[in-house]
This record gives structure tokens, C-alpha cells and sequence, in this order.
């Protein structure tokens, strides 16, 4: 099958973004005026080769009969995005949901079971994974955290996003910044969730 062009997932990203956020399906003119195309048709050009594509599907002949196919629906599941998880020194607080994010699940090769969770960085500490400040991380709960594992840890207290370090028996984070210092537990040390994605944004959107 021939993949979507730049133009076609634009459309889908659309429709699935309204769907994900409880709004009604866009109609032919509102996904036109988004995309910034001035005919309409041009969009229903595009909407019938994302059914040929098995990407999308309509029920009926008007123009909000759109609809994610199960194929879509099953890949690209809601992951809940919380506040703001540190990457700089650790920081005491309490996480808030702010919204859903969408990927294709095949590409976290994290099975449908699992949960995951995803967080926005601040700081630049990870700097040296390629983390920045305003990332948005996904990570799945539960997981085994081998050294080297990029994690979401509470450590004695405060939550923060560091790399697992496991050496003669002892247990702590490093920062991927050397102007952070390396976090060792006084207490106790909880992984969170193991790293599984980072998404970057821009000022518009996701990428």
C-alpha cells in the first residue's frame, strides 16, 4: 500500500485531533480552512484516498461522516499527559493532567496492556540524551529500568528525569549536563516509568 502524502496525514492528524479531544467530526470546509486549501474538493480528494488507504472511512454521503478505521483506532491510542516533570534538580510537586497524547503504538513496542503515561520536561539536564526543556516524554509504568535506562524516578521525595546508574551495588541518577550534579538517594529511590518516546514540539505543533 502506498503511504499517505505529507498532505493526506495532515488531514488524518486533523480529524483524529478533534475526535481525541471530544469535538465534533470536521466538516470538508473546517478540515479546508485548517489546511489552508481553498477548495473543498481538494479535500475530498484527499479523504477518498485515505479510504483507499484503509486510513479513514465514511458512513454516509455528507461532509462530518468521517471516521477513524479500527486499524487507527487500535494504533493510535490516548496516553495521558500530566504537568511538568524536572530535568534539572528534583522538584517537589504534584502532577496534573493536562490532555491526551496520540502515537502509533507499534512504534513504542510497548504491549496494548501496559500502562503509559507521558510527562512535559523542563530544564536541561538531559540535554545530552537529546531531552530539552518543553519536551514532552513517554514512558511506560511498571517496566524493568536497566542501567543506562533514561527514567521518571521519585527520589526521597522529589520526582525528577535522569539516567538509571547501577554501580557495586549501589543504586542513583545522573544528569546528561555536567553542570548537574550526580543525584544519589539519602532514602528511598521509586522508579516511575521507563522512557519509551520523546515527542518534540514546535510552536504550532507536534511533530
Amino acid at each position: 500500500m502506498t503511504p499517505p502524502t505529507d498532505r493526506q496525514q495532515a488531514v488524518l492528524h486533523f480529524v483524529r485531533e478533534r475526535l481525541a479531544e471530544g469535538w465534533p467530526v470536521p466538516s470538508f470546509r473546517e478540515i479546508a480552512r485548517h489546511l489552508g486549501l481553498r477548495s473543498v474538493s481538494a479535500v475530498h480528494q484527499h479523504v477518498k484516498a485515505l479510504e483507499r488507504k484503509g486510513l479513514l472511512a465514511t458512513t454516509t454521503n455528507t461532509a462530518r461522516a468521517l471516521r477513524l478505521t479500527d486499524v487507527q483506532e487500535k494504533r493510535v491510542p490516548g496516553i495521558p499527559l500530566y504537568g511538568a516533570i524536572p530535568a534539572g534538580y528534583g522538584d517537589l510537586r504534584t502532577q496534573e493532567p493536562e490532555g491526551m497524547i496520540h502515537v502509533d503504538i507499534e512504534s513504542l513496542r510497548i504491549p496494548k496492556t501496559h500502562r503509559t503515561f507521558a510527562l512535559r520536561v523542563t530544564g536541561d539536564s538531559m540535554i545530552g540524551r537529546h531531552i530539552a526543556d518543553g519536551d514532552i516524554v513517554i514512558l511506560e509504568q511498571n517496566a524493568e529500568a536497566n542501567p543506562g535506562d533514561v527514567v521518571a524516578a521519585l527520589i526521597d521525595g522529589q520526582s525528577t528525569l535522569k539516567t538509571l546508574v547501577k554501580e557495586r551495588g549501589k543504586v542513583w541518577l545522573r544528569a546528561e549536563n555536567p553542570k548537574y550534579p550526580a543525584l544519589i538517594p539519602m532514602g528511598d529511590l521509586m522508579i516511575q516509568g521507563v522512557l519509551r518516546m520523546v515527542v518534540r514540539e514546535t510552536k504550532s505543533k507536534a511533530k
